[in-house]
């Protein structure tokens, strides 16, 4: 029998057969080669995913620390807002307090009228947060709530390192320390 077919027509024929070079290495790709490459573009587009995944989880984690840290500076900032007004206020609330030592003595008019407007001022202070420091003889000196203008001879042994005189009363905004009671400790 004769082969009618041409050169290029006998090639196709043989394309589907595996053929090996001398070396033993064959010219085409194995099967196994191309489902390697068929899975390498997957498996880069699931490892781009999941570390898209992982940017946005931190992304939403640090968005949702922001939200949190913003709102609670916001609140601090309200419940401070006014607290150098305030601070001002308290020389005014002294002297209240002074005059209230003179009037006690008395029991007119004019005293009335006095003891109403400090009792207005002092609801008003209170109404935003200020509180007065309750600061008493023989109690531990605390640095972070008392200022020591100085020290004395205790008078007897159980004052030794406590207060044994506020000159001056601290106060509170909201827990927090506005101005530090002024004491005088024993030594």
């Amino acid at each position: 029998m004769e082969n009618n077919l041409q050169p290029e027509q006998e090639l196709e024929k043989h394309d589907d057969l595996n053929l090996e070079t001398p070396d033993g290495q064959s010219d085409e790709p194995v099967g196994s080669d191309k489902k390697e490459e068929a899975k390498d573009p997957i498996k880069k587009i699931q490892d781009e995913l999941a570390e898209a995944k992982d940017k946005y989880i931190r992304l939403y984690a640090e968005f949702d620390n922001f939200r949190r840290r913003s709102s609670k500076e916001k609140l601090e900032m309200i419940q401070s807002a006014n607290e150098q007004l305030l601070v001002a206020l308290l020389p005014v609330l002294d002297d209240f307090e002074r005059a209230e030592k003179s009037y006690k003595d008395k029991n007119d008019k004019e005293s009335e009228g006095f003891f109403l407007i400090q009792n207005k001022f002092k609801k008003t202070l209170d109404q935003y947060g200020v509180k007065p420091m309750e600061v008493k003889s023989g109690t531990d000196f605390n640095p972070d709530l008392h200022e020591a203008i100085t020290q004395v001879p205790a008078p007897n042994e159980k004052l030794k390192g406590k207060i044994v005189d506020a000159v001056e009363k601290g106060y509170l905004l909201n827990d927090k320390v506005i101005r530090f009671a002024k004491v005088v400790v024993g030594s």
